[in-house]
């Protein structure tokens, strides 16, 4: 029913807004407060109202989908109800009724018959009557509702047209299978609807298959004694119930808009990403349309894999100017495939607003820890919603940074000065990794080249005798200079030399894991603590600091616009 979305924004200051070629499933990703819920709620007030309301942050404009004559005419035959007695039908109009899994209630609204068809065929062209249609089938599912959408429903008149999921899977054999398949793939138990309470339809899940329709679908004693043996599903999870009410409302429900705001609450990451690829491959040669606002990057992955007509939408609605980027799944699928990106867990970048990479996992952890406490504090130098990720070593740090600058994500690299010992392509790495102009590569190599034989001239080890203090007049300014014009790119290189030259006065000692555990050992566990380490005015804390200033920066270099 939707063609595009125009947004209100685009992928940079200086881009347009954003106009998406709406495909089956659409994806919206980001931090926490980027407007991923708010733009499934405005999408769901336009259908309802097929206009934008003055209120509106995210979405400019919705262009909908037109129905042949004949296509919509055969829609409306599907949900078009019988007049209640003593129920007044104005000429021309005729009744619309669907059970919205939403709420559990029958939605009914008569419409003009003939203004609804010809407005159908040119739905951009508004009059009034396509409204209650297209509200008709838009169900937007949140924490709440989801785990009530396979309550006990009406089984109602079964030689009409069902007027709930839950009837329409107890008639259509085929895709209670279906939905039968999914459910027992993920919890081992067999989806069966339970007609023996009269006039009323249950879902249980069963520990056998039943023998035969009849045995599922009768009121015989067999019957009765099978349902009896099986468990109701409201005695089920919440896992359980959510994954399964999500399934069946998708499969069966109709909705032609969906709108999941978190589908993964309540399931572990497995099961989100089974979720994913089963909801995305049921719609992949559908016109109906599924927006999906997620946290999680099972659930995404699960999506992608499914092979599946998808966009992935990264908002940032924090940032200044807030953004809307769509993100190509061919620079995606790199994070999914690629064994070192995907055992760092890189994919969760897009669900923060930056992420900082190190070149080892006690580089991470000691920076993280050293942000935590800045945000605890209230320091203006913490990094709010900043994910902290390591690579293998220092060279791998640029394997992750560029794939998510790529994507739009401000992502920096920590790396120990001995990176100026890596010359040629190791050194180029970082250069490419940042986006820095290829024109300046040339200057970079050589003042690289320059600075490494001004630290070997001295006689001492860059990285455990002081780092950048080993040098003296020109040539320390020469070497803080080009310091300087790296963290512009968000490349920091650690001026002092390695991880263990943080924090002299904490007296820990080792190297690596050694160091870090005595570190975090001196720093204290608890702020009550005597001594317990709390934020100081140079140091580490500034470092992090500038970190912060690069990735807060909406005018930052080295990150491509598209």
């Amino acid at each position: 029913m939707i063609n595009k979305i125009l947004f209100k924004f685009g992928a940079t200051e200086d881009q347009p807004p954003l106009n998406l070629e709406v495909t089956p499933i659409t994806v919206f990703v980001g931090p926490n407060n980027s407007g991923k819920s708010r733009v499934l709620i405005e999408i769901e007030n336009y259908c309802r109202r097929t206009m934008g309301q003055p209120n509106d942050l995210v979405v400019n404009q919705l262009e909908l989908m037109p129905y042949s004559k004949e296509d919509i005419e055969s829609e409306i035959s599907k949900i078009e109800q019988t007049p209640k007695l003593g129920e007044a039908i104005n000429p021309g109009h005729v009744i619309l009724g669907k059970l919205n899994p939403q709420n559990n209630q029958m939605y009914r609204a008569q419409v003009n018959k003939e203004g609804l068809v010809q407005e159908a065929q040119n739905p951009n062209q508004r009059q009034g009557h396509y409204a209650s249609f297209l509200g008709i089938y838009t169900v937007r599912l949140d924490g709440t509702n989801r785990l009530n959408l396979l309550n006990e429903q009406e089984a109602g008149d079964l030689q009409t047209t069902p007027n709930n999921h839950l009837a329409h899977l107890f008639i259509n054999n085929d895709l209670r299978q279906e939905v039968r398949r999914i459910v027992h793939d993920a919890f081992k138990k067999y989806f069966v609807i339970d007609p023996t309470k009269i006039g009323k339809l249950r879902v249980r899940l069963s520990d056998i298959e039943p023998k035969n329709e009849r045995e599922e679908k009768g009121w015989e004693s067999d019957a009765i004694e099978f349902h009896r043996n099986a468990v109701e599903i409201s005695d089920a999870s919440d896992g359980v119930k959510a994954f399964t009410g999500i399934i069946t409302t998708i499969l069966a429900g109709d909705p032609k808009v969906a709108l999941i705001d978190e589908p993964e609450a309540f399931l572990h990451p497995a099961l989100s990403s089974k979720l994913g690829k089963e909801i995305a491959t049921s719609l992949k040669h559908s016109r109906k349309r599924l927006f999906v606002s997620t946290h999680s990057a099972s659930f995404l992955m699960g999506c992608i894999q499914s092979g599946s007509p998808l966009n992935i939408v990264r908002l940032t609605y924090n940032y200044n100017p807030p953004t809307a980027r769509l993100l190509p799944q061919e620079k995606l699928l790199p994070l999914m495939r690629n064994p070192l990106l995907r055992s760092t867990g890189v994919l969760e970048g897009l669900f923060y607003e930056s992420v900082i990479v190190t070149e080892a996992d006690s580089d991470r952890a000691f920076y993280q820890e050293i942000n935590e406490r800045l945000l605890a504090n209230n320091d203006p130098r913490g990094i709010a919603s900043c994910l902290f990720i390591n690579a293998q070593n220092k060279q791998t740090v640029w394997d992750i940074v560029k794939p998510l600058r790529e994507l739009g994500i401000p992502a920096l690299g920590i790396v120990d000065i001995d990176v100026l010992k890596d010359g040629g392509q190791e050194w180029s790495k970082p250069l490419k990794g940042a986006f820095i102009p290829e024109i300046s590569h040339t200057s970079l190599h050589d003042q690289r080249q320059s600075m490494l034989k001004a630290f070997v001239d001295t006689g001492k080890d860059m990285k455990r005798d002081g780092g950048i203090s080993v040098l003296s007049g020109g040539e320390k300014e020469a070497c803080d200079n080009l310091f300087s014009q790296l963290k512009e790119y968000g490349v920091f290189i650690v001026p002092n030399g390695e991880l263990e030259s943080w924090i002299k006065g904490l007296g820990a000692t080792g190297h690596g894991s050694k160091w870090l555990i005595e570190a975090f050992e001196k720093m204290g566990e608890s702020p009550d603590e005597a001594d317990y380490l709390n934020p100081g005015a140079d140091d580490v804390w500034n470092f992090i600091g500038e970190a912060k200033g690069w990735l807060s920066d909406p005018n930052r270099k080295g990150i491509p616009s598209s």
